[in-house]
């Protein structure tokens, strides 16, 4: 089935439903939570006679700035419902187990397909963002729908913070036409770089802490570890401990950059967050529990012994690479 062909079947079942339930990952990013408040903006501007509800077990931080979400509602609610999951390629990673509960479930989704879920799928494995496809769906059907500058802020906002600030590879001149489609609708730009850019005075002082104790493979992997301490010792909270990959991403000659994040005491697992940029990376992240894109994936080891396992392996990815490979810099 062709995407404008899936992209109608899930219209239509939006207007059959009378109730809509939205959904997104585990640790939500600016991805999930833009596309799904986008998603429920854009259809109670449109379906105002709908019950139209976010329900996740989680929120980011990072997100606050977009306004708080719905509260939980009654089980019984589920039953005749349609679900839409958003940003979330396998069904673990949903953060509302209750998503079962629905009559019927729609994806909608940018990552690889490696477990397809969904009476209706709509993956589109090189979109830079979901928040792209929920600004797809609208430009689609854009004689039927209407749409507003605070539901565009959404979904703005997670092309921002998922492309990178339109830098990664998987931007295309359709992201690009997209996002301009968005800023049309009258998204202050200033307050939105504000909220997403500026530093605490204590995250910059972590920023020097990492950059002070990052290491570096003998092939070029950089790479750190935010062990309980540091995190205790600096006050960050999840979302925060992540977001330490975004400080290693522009080290000349490091093509491959991690940050392992260590648990709450009694959880031994540690979630890894893998980047690159040429290499692929998303093959090594598949063997660790996780997936992802390309260049950007996430993992899970469960010990020292496998943490340090992923990083040989990621270190020979990119020896062999720079072996083989010229005019990357």
């Amino acid at each position: 089935m062709k995407n404008i062909e899936v992209q109608k079947a899930i219209l239509e079942k939006i207007r059959e439903y009378n109730r809509i339930i939205i959904f997104r990952h585990l640790r939500p990013d600016g991805d999930a939570v833009g596309s799904t408040k986008g998603l429920q903006a854009l259809l109670k501007l449109n379906f105002p006679e709908k019950e139209i509800y976010l329900q996740n077990s989680d929120y980011c931080d990072y997100m606050k700035f977009l306004g708080a979400e719905d509260e939980p509602i009654a089980d019984e609610l589920y039953s005749d419902a349609l679900g839409i999951v958003i940003d979330t390629a396998t069904v673990d990673r949903i953060s509302n187990k209750k998503y079962e509960l629905c009559r019927e479930l729609v994806k909608i989704d940018h990552h690889i397909d490696i477990k397809p879920y969904g009476d209706i799928s709509w993956v589109e494995e090189e979109r830079s963002s979901s928040c792209e496809m929920i600004a797809k769906f609208y430009d689609s059907f854009k004689d039927e729908l209407k749409i507003d500058g605070a539901t565009a802020r959404f979904i703005y906002t997670g092309m921002v913070t998922d492309s990178g600030r339109f830098r990664y590879r998987s931007v295309s001149g359709e992201t690009l036409r997209l996002a301009g489609l968005m800023l049309e609708q009258g998204i202050d730009t200033d307050i939105l770089y504000a909220n997403l850019y500026l530093d605490e005075y204590n995250s910059l002082k972590f920023k020097s802490y990492v950059y002070k104790h990052m290491k570096m493979t003998e092939n070029g992997v950089v790479h750190i570890f935010v062990d309980r301490k540091m995190q205790k010792k600096f006050g960050l909270t999840s979302e925060q401990a992540s977001n330490v990959i975004s400080y290693l991403d522009s080290i000349k000659g490091s093509l491959i950059w991690l940050a392992f994040i260590e648990g709450k005491k009694g959880d031994n697992a540690i979630r890894v967050r893998l980047r690159s940029r040429f290499i692929t990376v998303n093959q090594i992240a598949e063997r660790y529990h996780g997936g992802g894109h390309d260049c950007a994936s996430g993992a899970t080891v469960y010990s020292k012994r496998e943490m340090a396992a992923l990083l040989a392996e990621a270190d020979r990815e990119l020896g062999e690479y720079k072996k083989t490979k010229g005019g990357w810099l």
